[in-house]
């Protein structure tokens, strides 16, 4: 499910990278919340369901 997330906010974020998107530093902003909590799923070592 996070990893889906993940992706999705990728795509949208290079489209508004790329495409000159009103709404890029929305995006930008919650790219990084997803890579946040990434990285925080990553270091406290819980199960991927």
């Amino acid at each position: 499910m996070l990893s889906t997330v993940i992706i999705i906010l990728v795509v949208l974020w290079a489209i508004g990278f790329f495409g000159g998107f009103i709404a890029s530093g929305l995006i930008h902003i919650l790219l990084v919340i997803a890579l946040i909590v990434l990285v925080v799923r990553l270091v406290s070592g819980r199960s991927v369901v």
